[in-house]
């Protein structure tokens, strides 16, 4: 699933692909594209160094490249590369990662 991007993020923001949902429910009924809601799962496909502290120490990340995520429902800013939507978020926004 991953793409190759030709953007890197800064500090400690994320470019995140949305992952799919399944396109029917638990019971079988086929949900319209226009009745469903935007992923809140994703895959992380570029990562910025970290965040620099106010004395001037940089802190890694704690997610990296691959990562599946689960992030909340207005996070991030949107963005079209290369004919594909991304999110853009600070690690701040994401809830989890998905094992």
């Amino acid at each position: 699933m991953s793409n190759k991007v030709n953007v890197t993020p800064l500090n400690d923001r994320i470019l995140v692909k949305r992952v799919e949902e399944d396109q029917k429910t638990a019971g079988g009924i086929f949900i319209p594209d226009s009745a469903k809601e935007k992923p809140q799962r994703g895959e992380i496909v570029a990562a910025g160094g970290g965040r620099t502290t106010d004395d001037g120490k940089k802190v890694p990340l704690e997610v990296k490249v691959g990562d599946q995520i689960l992030f909340g429902k207005y996070s991030g800013t949107e963005l079209k590369l290369d004919g594909h939507e991304y999110l853009m978020m600070r690690e701040e926004d994401v809830l989890g990662i998905c094992q």
